[in-house]
Parts: C-alpha cells; sequence; structure tokens
C-alpha cells in the first residue's frame, strides 16, 4: 500500500540559508513511507507581511501557497513558524472571504511542522541514527505555543544512538529573535539572546537543536560573538543523520 502523498513547504529561510534542512526532512519523510514532492510554485507563507500589518500582501501570497499545496494528503513544514502561520494565520487573514477562508481551514487541517508530523500523524517512535556526543533543545515560539510541540522532537532525539539529550534551565523561553520584534527592540532582543546562550552553554552540551532556523541563527550568531563553542543545528539534521554539514554560522 502506497504512503501519504506529501508536499514539503520548504520555507524562505531554508530555501536561501539552509538547503540541507530541506533535504533531511525529505530523508526523514521518505524513510517513514511518504511519497514526497516539491510544489515549484510556492514562495514565502505571507508571515513577514501579517506581522508587519500588511494584511492585503498577506493575503496575496496566501492566495498563492493555498493554491500550490491544494490535492496533497499532507503539508509538512521543517519550522514551527511557518507552520503556525498556514494553520493559525490563515483563517484569520479571509475572515470576511468565505470562501478563501474555507479552503484555508481546509489547507491547515492538512499542514503539520515536520516532527509533530513523524510522530503525531506517522506514529513513529524512533530513527535509526547514531550520533556521538550531547545536545539541548531549545522549544521555538511558534512550534510550541501555536502547534504544542515539544514532547515530539525530543522523543525522537531520544532515540537516536549515542545522543545525551540535557535540558536546558527554562527550554521554552524565547530567544529574543521573533521577526521583526529583534529589528524593532534590539536591546531587548540582546538581552534574551544572551540568556539563553548562557543557558545553553551551562548544559556543557556540543550542539543546541531546534526546529527554527530564525531561532538557530539568532543563537549561534551571538554564540559566536560570544565565543562560546557549542554547534547550532535544526533538528531534522540530527533525526536524519546529516552531520556533514557544517553547523549553522560555520563557513561551508
Amino acid at each position: 500500500m502506497a504512503g501519504p502523498r506529501v508536499a514539503l513547504f520548504v520555507t524562505c529561510l531554508v530555501d536561501m540559508f539552509r538547503p540541507s534542512v530541506g533535504f533531511a526532512t525529505v530523508k526523514l519523510l521518505t524513510g517513514a513511507g511518504c511519497t514526497v514532492e516539491v510544489p515549484a510554485a510556492q514562495t514565502c507563507c505571507g508571515q513577514p507581511a501579517w506581522n508587519s500589518g500588511d494584511r492585503e500582501s498577506a493575503k496575496a501570497v496566501a492566495r498563492g501557497v493555498i493554491a500550490a499545496f491544494e490535492g496533497y494528503d499532507h503539508v509538512v513544514v521543517p519550522s514551527g513558524s511557518c507552520a503556525a502561520t498556514i494553520v493559525r494565520d490563515y483563517g484569520e487573514m479571509f475572515r470576511d472571504d468565505g470562501e478563501w477562508q474555507a479552503r484555508a481551514r481546509e489547507l491547515a487541517g492538512r499542514t503539520h511542522e515536520i516532527t509533530s508530523f513523524l510522530t503525531d500523524v506517522l506514529k513513529v517512535k524512533t530513527v535509526c541514527q547514531a550520533v556521538a556526543g550531547s545536545a539541548t533543545y531549545h522549544d521555538s515560539c511558534s512550534g510550541l505555543r501555536s502547534l504544542g510541540v515539544s514532547a515530539q522532537p525530543r522523543q525522537l532525539l531520544a532515540s537516536v544512538e549515542g545522543l545525551d539529550l540535557r535540558e536546558m534551565e527554562d527550554p521554552d523561553v524565547c530567544c529574543g529573535f521573533g521577526g521583526l520584534f529583534c529589528v524593532k527592540y534590539p536591546d531587548i532582543s540582546n538581552v534574551m539572546v544572551s540568556d539563553k546562550t548562557r543557558d545553553i552553554a551551562g548544559t556543557g552540551a556540543d550542539m543546541v537543536l531546534a526546529g527554527d532556523l530564525g531561532c538557530l541563527m539568532n543563537m549561534a550568531g551571538k554564540a559566536r560573538r560570544e565565543g562560546r563553542t557549542f554547534q547550532a543545528r535544526h533538528v531534522v539534521e540530527v533525526l536524519a543523520g546529516d552531520m556533514q554539514t557544517p553547523a549553522i554560522g560555520e563557513s561551508e
């Protein structure tokens, strides 16, 4: 019996800065029996425009995304932030447009963050990978608060042979990125990310893992400026065993 037909929503940051996350996601999905396609018509999810108050531009982008991902069994996203925009915000965007709101809600019901899709939908409990080292996991705000992603990545990471998973103090506290927040409130953002890198370093872990590249780039940049030595990697890279790609912020 053929597995589900899954569309990968790549995300802007994965496309522009970290394509290895997309390849690792495809590896995990195909390994779980999915048929994976990457719709060529996909664009940004529209989150930057929506969060900055440009409602009409956000809706124009969202219409394109909705159309591009119709017809698939599931849409999977290696980002809690972008997935939350589709799942939580699209319906609100079209609250005065019944036809597009219905299409938005239908897409929302098929859209999942990658670790949630593996564990909650496909019922994957383990991955067959071995990674020697230690890691701590940062709960990105949108994935945690909008989609309830927390236990899922930890369950999968616990099955990685040789990986010592350590909890940092306050793993669910924001790293200070917050999209436009770090631009509008740089002083506050800097204090927040400084607290986060301190907590990461306090675990003694080799790596910090997360499900959103924005958070990882923010933490990696601050760690580098502070002279800290831990690596930053997307969780799917570890789950897929892709440890050859340089860590985020390191020259490739």
